[in-house]
């Protein structure tokens, strides 16, 4: 099994048995993200500074975007997964991307019922849903992606290096057009938490030169009735705290972000909860 399988499994078994926290215990805080929150927070460091007002879940996956965890949290909802809060931060690029991961999520994050969906939401022809399907149900197929990376890793020197320089961010819509993809998107998020008990926060984390997509995404947020994290300005963080691709933070802009991260996500959810207490 790969690390990344080996991770997530851990992770997904984890938070299945989150619950509500009783009456003076920290809040139960479920994460997930992709590859931003991965290298962006350091996991140690965060819970070690959080402890006391937050229980924390994470699930990182890399390359996953808006349908796959839309899908991974009603998932987790069916399976009995109770967070109080839903804690999203995938990047505005990843959450505006019309796909799903090929590999571990069709067969870690979805049922069978959830693949239909999600080849109908992305109106996939024949052959895509059929691949979708394969790879729910098929532990080979499923994994051919990552057992071909990993030979390829073996073969092939800074190979991640060499991707980095081929993947280009890809555009971002403005204006109508980035609030009509987001907006409903992010209400549909809210509506799946709210069904389930739990409150929706979307976290910004930075890349470079994003300030103007941030300020989009916190402005469709708000109108989708969404409360927004942005930890930290991306204005605040130059070229030498990310890694070569401009999207990924290194271990110096890694040690800001969880720095504001522990800062103000517990301010958050602690307002959340009080104003829940209250009702």
């Amino acid at each position: 099994k790969s690390a990344t399988f080996t991770r997530i499994s851990h992770q997904y078994d984890e938070a299945l048995k989150m619950r509500p926290a009783a009456v003076g215990e920290p809040p139960s805080v479920l994460m997930v993200g992709n590859s931003l929150l991965l290298h962006g927070v350091q996991l140690n460091r965060l819970q070690e500074l959080t402890s006391s007002r937050m229980r924390l879940y994470p699930i990182f996956l890399e390359a996953t975007g808006y349908y796959d965890w839309l899908y991974a949290l009603h998932g987790l909802f069916l399976r009995g997964a109770r967070p109080q809060v839903v804690v999203l931060g995938v990047g505005v690029n990843y959450f505006l991307e019309n796909g799903v991961r090929q590999d571990y999520a069709p067969m870690m994050f979805f049922n069978a019922r959830d693949t239909l969906a999600v080849a109908s939401d992305l109106k996939l022809d024949r052959t895509a849903t059929s691949n979708l399907l394969l790879a729910h149900s098929s532990t080979f197929w499923d994994t051919r992606s990552a057992i071909r990376m990993q030979v390829l890793n073996h073969i092939v020197p800074h190979l991640e290096d060499l991707f980095s320089l081929v993947n280009q961010k890809p555009a971002v819509p403005e204006g109508r057009e980035f609030a009509e993809i987001t907006i409903p998107r992010l209400q549909r998020l809210r509506e799946l938490c709210e069904a389930n008990g739990a409150k929706l926060i979307l976290l910004v984390p930075p890349t470079l030169d994003s300030e103007s997509a941030i300020n989009e995404m916190t402005a469709a947020a708000q109108s989708a009735g969404v409360e927004v994290s942005v930890p930290i300005d991306p204005a605040a963080l130059s070229a030498r705290f990310y890694q070569p691709d401009g999207m990924h933070l290194n271990r110096d802009g890694a040690v800001l972000f969880t720095s504001a991260l522990a800062k103000d996500l517990p301010e958050k959810v602690a307002a959340h909860e009080t104003l829940a207490a209250q009702k």
